[in-house]
């Protein structure tokens, strides 16, 4: 799977259903910015939970995008392969597949973090 490609085909949608529900939108970012303020868990801790939840959920969009922005956080792939872990440990096999799809996604976004940072 492309997940570069898959998550920018999901920002599309999802940018085509936030024109028709602004305010739906507007709730959803605010609520996001509350999750995501650094308080006593670092932005990097809560996207390690949300990755782990995404992959126990078995949602590919939630898996591409956490596993992006924990690659922006210079995450390892030791800490990523220990969520995925957890999440298989809680979550039994399904959290395997998904939690491999969540290794692969990581890799790829990882991959273009590390050329982005070459430039």
């Amino acid at each position: 799977m492309d997940w570069l490609a898959f998550i920018s085909e999901t920002e599309d949608r999802i940018a085509r259903l936030g024109r028709r529900a602004p305010e739906l939108f507007k709730g959803f970012s605010t609520m996001s910015r509350a999750a995501k303020r650094e308080d006593a868990l670092s932005e990097k801790t809560k996207e390690f939970i949300a990755l782990g939840i995404g992959i126990s959920t078995r949602c590919d969009s939630c898996i591409g995008f956490h596993a992006r922005s924990l690659a922006r956080l210079r995450a390892t792939e030791e800490e990523v392969t220990e969520v995925v872990e957890m999440a298989a440990y809680m979550g039994g096999g399904p959290s395997i597949a998904y939690g491999a799809k969540a290794l692969e996604a990581f890799a790829q976004f990882k991959a273009q973090q590390d050329c982005d940072s070459v430039s």
